[in-house]
């Protein structure tokens, strides 16, 4: 595809996107302005990622650490917000808590403890959420919610990183009503975590929706939204990167 027939589909798709998410959130009374858009840039080249900031947009989700730190040394001057919302192993966290302004997955005190050390020695200071696991699903990653108070106040407790809400990812369904109920719940995870004491400002963000079920997950709270296919297009299966 031509850099302008890129920029024109990209563009319109965004376009598109942001309709839906508009629509959304006036349907419950709320302010657009109060959802984020993360566009999913995971196996497409830094010319996507070029062709939506060319059309407005500003954060990036990246799966893989090795892929998104490839595209923000590419986009260095631009100054976009980059959100690691895959699974991030351990032994990769310093270079997360460095390079990315968003951490949407920890799932552990390991990984906490990693993050906060490598972000303390770097004297970086990232936003994280804490992934919620509602579905139990094995193919799948995040924090039971048995785990989650103790992880939330050692996330508190942190200087280097900053706690700023919840994540989760529910079941791939047809029907996008059928991801409404784990977006209740990780509303209701949140609620029951600040009446158990823990500071509501840190707990603000719920990371829930993507391209086929964003809309319900904005009914019901989100103020991320991860959307990837409605933007860019189908995925090409990923490259042997991380």
């Amino acid at each position: 595809m031509s850099g302008s027939a890129l920029d024109a589909d990209i563009a319109s798709n965004l376009s598109t996107v942001r309709r839906r998410l508009n629509a959304a959130a006036h349907r419950v009374h709320r302010s657009p302005e109060t959802v984020r858009l993360v566009a999913v840039s995971k196996t497409f080249a830094v010319d996507a990622v070029l062709a939506a900031v060319r059309a407005g947009q500003r954060d990036f989700g990246e799966n893989r650490v090795q892929e998104g730190l490839d595209k923000i040394a590419a986009t260095t001057t631009l100054n976009l917000v980059w959100h690691l919302i895959g699974h991030l192993q351990t032994n990769k966290a310093r270079k997360a808590a460095v390079a990315f302004q968003w951490i949407h997955s920890v799932d552990s005190l390991e990984l906490l403890k990693k993050l906060e050390a490598g972000a303390t020695e770097a004297g970086a200071r990232p936003q994280i959420l804490l992934q919620v696991d509602l579905a139990k699903e094995t193919t799948k990653f995040g924090a039971d919610r048995g785990q989650l108070e103790d992880l939330g106040r050692a996330a508190v407790d942190c200087r280097a990183l900053q706690l700023r809400g919840l994540m989760t990812m529910p079941p791939i369904a047809d029907d996008p009503e059928d991801a409404r109920r784990w977006f209740v719940e990780l509303r209701d995870v949140r609620d029951d975590m600040v009446a158990r004491g823990l500071p509501a400002a840190s707990l603000a963000e719920l990371s829930m929706g993507m391209s086929h079920d964003c809309e319900v997950a904005i009914e019901e709270g989100a103020t991320m939204v991860r959307v990837g296919t409605a933007i860019f297009g189908r995925r090409s299966p990923p490259a042997a990167i991380g």
